[in-house]
């Protein structure tokens, strides 16, 4: 139980409340453990809040020829699902684990019985939940970032955490990751020179050498 009291600890959704109220939620969390590869969430399973207590999961979806397109990677602490168990339902979205990690899983179910059970925790819970539903949409972590080197940054730092190496190969079309990261292909093609002009990248073709990943970070 130990390890569920640190998921429920760990993340923001949660971790605001008094220890007594996470205690009640603690009680309707399960831990698991998945190995690389595995997937975690697919959209054919019960709807789950999933939070991540070590290992980081990769959130992706599936483009109309079969490609994955990486939406983020989910370290310790953050957690995937909760749009879910609102109702926010996307039929293309899938998580895997990047190497051996550790989970605790709140089912749909329990989590109407907790809504039901103590209303004053259910408040809570949206309240904090609130803003988090109103950037539902696709890559709206990119699309909160003002510059695009910023969103291209955080893409190319997000697939080599994925790849597990400094050489990463985009898995889509150019114009795809323009449109993904909110941009022309024009304005991308600039980004990704000033990138290299800075040092920070070295690219050939769709593969990309990260040169500077602190420096990538910094942006």
């Amino acid at each position: 139980m130990a390890h569920d009291h640190l998921c429920v600890a760990l993340v923001p959704l949660f971790n605001h409340l008094d220890e007594e109220d996470q205690k009640k939620i603690n009680q309707l969390v399960q831990h698991k453990v998945f190995q690389k590869g595995e997937q975690v969430t697919t959209p054919d399973k019960e709807a789950q809040l999933v939070i991540v207590a070590s290992g980081n999961l990769k959130v992706y979806q599936l483009s109309a020829a079969g490609r994955e397109q990486l939406l983020r990677v989910v370290e310790p602490g953050g957690y995937e699902g909760e749009n879910l168990l609102f109702g926010a339902s996307n039929n293309n979205l899938f998580s895997e684990a990047l190497q051996k990690t550790e989970v605790c899983v709140l089912k749909q179910t329990d989590f109407k019985q907790l809504l039901l059970d103590y209303p004053e925790l259910s408040l809570k819970l949206l309240e904090i939940n609130a803003e988090k539903m109103t950037k539902v949409e696709q890559q709206s972590q990119f699309l909160t970032m003002e510059k695009i080197e910023e969103r291209l940054a955080t893409y190319l730092l997000d697939l080599s955490t994925v790849e597990n190496s400094d050489v990463v190969t985009i898995p889509m079309k150019m114009k795809e990751l323009a449109a993904f990261l909110g941009t022309t292909p024009e304005t991308l093609s600039r980004k990704i020179k000033l990138l290299e002009e800075k040092q920070l990248i070295l690219r050939q073709g769709y593969q990309l050498t990260l040169r500077d990943k602190e420096g990538l970070e910094d942006l």
